[in-house]
């Protein structure tokens, strides 16, 4: 039987003689669906994106900043869950890479305008972002704020250990940040010895010496003694 002529629509989906290339990369319909979008309006998409973003902001500042900390595996299921559910609230039924770059670049323009205004404004970006808060203050833990956050002792003691901190008397101030990061200053006598400390100590301890050896009448010390 006798092969049918092609037609011109029909040589340009069809590879190159001898090309590895796959069938479907040189399909027309695959580009298509690639950058077609649907019926849904670009001025909808870009205000369906806005509207997301400032519902998942203010979910977030009602929620607190302990699930941004994810201080336990309920907050870490929460944060991953939270992107599939708004998906579709973002770029609705649109499944084209198109639709998703116009959703991507519209969310990250947004919150850039929004960096640059609490940047502009330091009570924007209190009202945006929240302030830090105290949890343990010289030693102690502050039971209300506790409370308020919903943090369990446990908890934070284990996020004060992954600090350096073996016991709560050890800590001097800890602070929960509002992006959910943690932050701990130890006192004193609990942080570890710094190269200007051991050079600190060495030169007191020459002094002593040194004092030492001028009640006695001895020639002062000067570095240490050389070794035959």
């Amino acid at each position: 039987m006798p092969a049918l002529p092609l037609t011109a629509p029909a040589l340009l989906t069809l590879p190159p003689t001898g090309s590895d290339v796959p069938g479907w990369l040189w399909s027309g319909d695959f580009w298509s669906n690639l950058f077609s979008l649907d019926t849904t309006p670009l001025v909808e998409k870009v205000v369906r994106t806005v509207l997301v973003y400032a519902l998942i902001l203010v979910v977030v500042r009602l929620a607190g900043k302990r699930t941004l900390a994810q201080w336990n595996s309920f907050d870490l299921v929460v944060v991953l869950l939270l992107s599939n559910v708004v998906q579709n609230a973002v770029i609705g039924p649109d499944t084209s890479f198109l639709g998703g770059a116009i959703g991507a670049v519209v969310l990250v323009a947004f919150n850039s305008a929004m960096d640059r205004l609490g940047f502009l404004n330091a009570r924007t970006e209190r009202l945006l972002e929240g302030t830090a808060t105290t949890l343990v203050h010289d030693g102690r833990y502050d039971e209300a704020t506790l409370r308020r956050l919903g943090l369990r002792r446990h908890e934070l003691a284990r996020a004060l250990h992954l600090q350096g901190a073996d016991r709560i008397d050890q800590v001097e101030v800890a602070r929960l940040e509002p992006g959910g990061t943690f932050t701990v200053r130890l006192k004193a006598e609990a942080q570890s010895a710094t190269v200007e400390d051991l050079r600190r100590a060495v030169a007191d301890l020459q002094a002593h010496l040194d004092a030492r050896l001028d009640a006695l009448g001895a020639p002062p010390v000067d570095g240490a003694p050389d070794r035959p």
